[in-house]
């Protein structure tokens, strides 16, 4: 079975991603929350880019061709804008860290 025929990757990345949609909708309104609407508004991005990473890991770990080659494609996508992953999740961590001590 490949990487992509596993009922529970595809429920995790369907998840993963209506959970991203939710959060970047909500974050428009980011300004109007009141400080404990901030935090909890930081904890699930915090939440959302662990379970990221986690999904990720499963790519980089798998030794399916397709989940190869998506992290390729990532590292590729990226690149182009002069990053990595690794970097993509640093930069989202920085900017909570920010966000973090803007409410505090």
């Amino acid at each position: 079975m490949g990487f992509f025929d596993s009922d529970v990757v595809q429920q995790e990345a369907k998840q993963l991603f209506e959970d991203y949609q939710s959060l970047m909708q909500l974050g428009g309104e980011y300004g109007k929350f009141d400080r404990e609407g901030k935090k909890i508004f930081i904890d699930r991005m915090e939440e959302l880019m662990d379970r990221y990473k986690i999904f990720m890991k499963r790519f980089e770990l798998s030794d399916d061709f397709m989940a190869k080659m998506t992290v390729e494609q990532l590292k590729t996508q990226l690149g182009q804008f002069g990053m990595t992953p690794q970097a993509m999740f640093d930069q989202m961590n920085t900017t909570l860290e920010r966000m973090k001590s803007e409410i505090e």
